[in-house]
C-alpha cells in the first residue's frame, strides 16, 4: 500500500493544474464524506480526467491507472504520487490493493467506463461496484467536463486556459441484501453507480452548459470488471 506521504507534494500539483494551467469550476464538495474511506467514480473523456478530479477533490486520492503508464519518467512519477497500477486484462490483485487502501480510510479514484470515449456513463465495468460492495465504502460520483470536446481526438491535449468543470455528486451506499446472490449484488450495485454516474452527468452537463464530447471508436474488448484504462 502506497505511503500517505506521497499524496502530499502532489495535491499542490494537482491543485496548479486545475487553477493556474487550466480554470477549473469546481461544485458539490460539500457531497463528500469529509472522513473514511471514499470512492470517486468518475466519467472517462480524456487522459487528463484522473489528474484534473484528483486537483479537484476536496480530499486525497490513489487512483487506477493502466500499468503501461508506469514507465520511465512518468511512470516514477506516478508511483511517487500514489497512483495504483491496473492490468487492464483483468486484475483483481489491483482491486485487492485499492480495498486495503480504503480499509486503512483513505479514498480511492476509478473511472469505471474502462476507457474514453463520450462520458456519458452508458455502461461501467464490474470492479467499483466490487469494491463498494466489499470495502461499505460511499461511492461520490464525478462529472467532469471540457477535458475534450466537439471532435477532439482521445489524444488531445486541450489549450491551456480552457475551462473545465468538475461536480461532485450524492454519494452512494451499497451493501447485499439478504438471500441475494453475490452475483446479483454485483449487478445490482453496478447498475445503481452507472445510472447514478450518468444522471449526475447530464445533470452537470445541464447546469454547466458544457456538453459531452462526441463519441469516437473505442475498444469493446475491455475486459469487465478491470476499473480504467489510464488517467
Amino acid at each position: 500500500m502506497p505511503s500517505g506521504l506521497t499524496l502530499a507534494w502532489s495535491r499542490p500539483v494537482g491543485w496548479i493544474l486545475d487553477h493556474l494551467v487550466y480554470r477549473t469550476s469546481v461544485t458539490g464538495k460539500s457531497h463528500v464524506p469529509t472522513g473514511g474511506p471514499v470512492i470517486f467514480a468518475a466519467n472517462h473523456i480524456s487522459f487528463l480526467d484522473g489528474p484534473v478530479m484528483f486537483g479537484a477533490a476536496p480530499r486525497p486520492m490513489h487512483i487506477l491507472v493502466k500499468q503501461e503508464m508506469f514507465k520511465g519518467f512518468l511512470g516514477r512519477v506516478l508511483t511517487a504520487s500514489g497512483q495504483l497500477p491496473v492490468d487492464r486484462s483483468g486484475d483483481r490483485a489491483a482491486l485487492q490493493r485499492c480495498r486495503e487502501v480504503l480499509d486503512a480510510g483513505r479514498c480511492v479514484g476509478i473511472l469505471p467506463e474502462g476507457t474514453r470515449g463520450s462520458g456519458a456513463a452508458a455502461d461501467i465495468n464490474g470492479g467499483v461496484a466490487w469494491l463498494a460492495l466489499n470495502s461499505g465504502a460511499p461511492v461520490v460520483p464525478v462529472a467532469i467536463l471540457g477535458t475534450r470536446t466537439g471532435h477532439e481526438h482521445l489524444d488531445s491535449v486541450p489549450r491551456p486556459g480552457r475551462r473545465f468543470y468538475v461536480s461532485f455528486g450524492g454519494a452512494l451506499t451499497l451493501s447485499r441484501r439478504a438471500g441475494e446472490s453475490g452475483r446479483a449484488s454485483m449487478d445490482r450495485a453496478a447498475q445503481e453507480i452507472r445510472a447514478a454516474l450518468a444522471g449526475h452527468v447530464q445533470d452537470t452537463v445541464q447546469l454547466s452548459g458544457q456538453p459531452l464530447p462526441f463519441a469516437e471508436h473505442q475498444d469493446l474488448t475491455a475486459v469487465a470488471g478491470t476499473p480504467a484504462d489510464d488517467h
